[in-house]
């Protein structure tokens, strides 16, 4: 069986490799810099992965899909599902929409979160896809193309959006980072890390999950409304209004608030021990 990664000398695919080698296949790459071509890559591989930017990887899979046979399984890496896995539907090959929910820089893909979107293959071929990644300790969530994209306005969208907006609200009030070290907080050290691990990665990629995911508006909206009747409320000196509405949000949480204060504070211990 050959594995085929579309941009597999990318960091990604040169995480991914070596997992599908260890499940026996053989790994073909192809990318800017090599010889073999998508095309022929395509053309040779049982599996064939599209591993590129989000802006590129509907042209991408357009490129290679004519080319396609039904006995084929087509895949790709991206973090938005309803285009790419649209576009891979046009060829003639089975299709799941893969999203690691991490970066390259991972040691090991263990614990980590893979979703997948079958859209056009069987249980069969879907299971055994998905034990390559679980043989590796990996979880799979299955779901679908819309779910996925949904979520991840949530997960991604939200996260990055708020993430960003701290990072230019420090930098309108003109502080000075290394400054406030001396007044830091373990939270302010998780957050400013946060913020520093965003920034030092490729402005394109935030902005291609922010504005190419159709479901990110709504959420922005959402941020934004409880922002404004947040500050109404402090603006005002409220406290009754801000316990209402620290307790509807307290209640919504439910169980993670719990978890939450586990979590973190195994965080802050395992910072204090460094």
């Amino acid at each position: 069986m050959k594995a085929g990664i579309i941009g597999g000398t990318g960091k990604m695919g040169q995480l991914f490799a070596p997992i599908f080698e260890r499940a026996g296949y053989e790994v073909l790459v192809s990318g800017r810099s090599t010889a073999l071509t998508n095309e022929k890559l395509a053309d040779t591989c049982d599996l064939v992965i599209v591993s590129v930017p989000i802006r590129d990887t509907v042209r991408v899979i357009g490129g290679i899909a004519p080319l396609l046979r039904d006995d084929q399984l087509l895949c790709d890496f991206t973090s938005l599902k309803v285009g790419p896995v649209a576009a891979m539907l046009r060829s003639k090959a089975a299709v799941i929409g893969l999203h690691p929910m991490f970066g390259p820089t991972v040691s090991s893909i263990s614990g980590q979160t893979i979703v997948a979107c079958p859209a056009r293959t069987t249980d069969a071929a879907l299971s055994s896809l998905t034990a390559v990644f679980t043989r590796e300790g990996a979880v799979c969530t299955i779901t679908t193309p819309e779910e996925h994209d949904r979520m991840m306005a949530v997960v991604q969208g939200l996260t990055h959006f708020v993430t960003i907006c701290m990072a230019d609200s420090i930098r309108r009030l003109g502080v000075d980072i290394k400054k406030t070290e001396k007044f830091t907080s373990p939270v302010y050290q998780i957050e400013l890390s946060l913020i520093g691990r965003l920034f030092s990665q490729d402005p394109a990629l935030y902005a291609d999950i922010l504005e190419q995911n159709p479901f990110v508006p709504e959420v922005i909206a959402a941020c934004r409304s409880a922002a404004g009747d947040l500050a109404d409320i402090v603006t005002r000196g409220d406290p009754e209004a801000f316990a209402e509405f620290f307790s509807r949000d307290s209640r919504h949480l439910g169980t993670y608030c719990e978890r939450g204060q586990e979590l973190t504070d195994a965080l802050i211990e395992c910072m204090v021990r460094k």
